[in-house]
């Protein structure tokens, strides 16, 4: 779960969406330091993609990164700002049982919503398929941003197969230190880059919702933005992404999985409906990337409360 640009465009400030908060859930414990070994990581290239490799009907059941239609994650923490203060940070994401066609690749339409102080500041859909070797990939990313309340613009648009924009590996198959340093996502054009390394497996990481064995640590960076540092992402067997620690950078945050569960089926609709309405958005916000793919359309079944 959850979009690679999301933890690392942090933005600071007073800004609102009325109506698009999903739900609740407690506060974070602080989140335990990241590991300090170093990492020998500076690069990425792109991989084939391997179209004819992915099911007609997306199904990601990666042990690391299962999605199941109807479920719900909270990830809850803090930003530390310039000037030191620490603001309340929520990333809310929602696997739905909407599909699109993206570069010839039917995927599963993802939707995070990105909360900081309270307010809304990003909403995003993100598009993933699991091809049949098990490895999981993102296909492309639509960030609304907003400012005030109103929607200010997807200038981070990215769409694999339209502008040279590449899709990229958010999850191996078989993860494994010492495999080679791999391509998340790329868009030139917007010098959007994410590559991410296996840093250690095996791990035992508590977060508020429990302690999880045999947690898997990648370390992810941009080498386009090398002033963001790089970040730590602890993934669960089962579960997935439990906890998101800076690894250096200058907006470090903490983030801890506080809440999964499975959506019961009016507060889903709701959802759902929202997803369509900002997928139809982008044909007008970011019509010469977005239009690329189709309409996102309602083939899979969600399991609800």
């Amino acid at each position: 779960m959850f979009g690679q640009r999301s933890f690392r465009s942090i933005l600071v400030g007073l800004l609102a969406v009325p109506g698009l908060l999903l739900g609740t859930a407690p506060p974070a414990a602080a989140a335990p330091a990241p590991s300090t070994a170093p990492v020998i990581a500076s690069n990425c290239s792109p991989q084939r993609l391997m179209r004819d490799h992915f099911p007609a009907s997306p199904k990601i059941t990666n042990r690391f990164y299962p999605l199941v239609p109807g479920t719900q994650f909270f990830l809850d923490g803090s930003v530390i700002a310039d000037d030191g203060t620490a603001h309340p940070h929520r990333i809310a994401t929602t696997v739905t049982d909407l599909t699109k066609m993206v570069d010839g690749v039917r995927a599963l339409v993802m939707f995070d919503v990105d909360i900081q102080d309270g307010v809304v500041i990003e909403s995003e859909l993100f598009f993933v398929a699991q091809r049949d070797d098990g490895s999981v990939w993102t296909l492309g990313e639509y960030p609304e941003e907003y400012e005030g309340g109103v929607l200010t613009g997807a200038p981070s648009t990215w769409i694999a197969g339209t502008d040279n924009a590449r899709a990229g590996t958010a999850m191996l198959a078989n993860p494994t230190v010492g495999t080679p340093t791999y391509l998340q996502g790329l868009s030139r054009k917007i010098q959007f880059k994410d590559c991410a390394t296996v840093f250690q497996t095996g791990e035992h990481v508590c977060v508020k919702t429990g302690c999880y064995d045999n947690v898997l640590e990648t370390d992810e960076f941009a080498p386009f933005d090398p002033s963001g540092g790089h970040q730590r992402k602890f993934n669960a067997p089962g579960v997935g992404v439990i906890e998101v620690a800076a690894a250096g950078g200058v907006d470090p945050e903490a983030l801890q999985l506080t809440k999964a569960a499975k959506l019961c089926p009016g507060a889903f609709a709701r959802v759902r409906q929202q997803v369509l309405d900002q997928d139809a958005r982008g044909y007008t916000v970011a019509a010469a990337i977005y239009g690329a793919t189709t309409r996102a359309e309602r083939t899979l079944t969600a399991q609800t409360c």
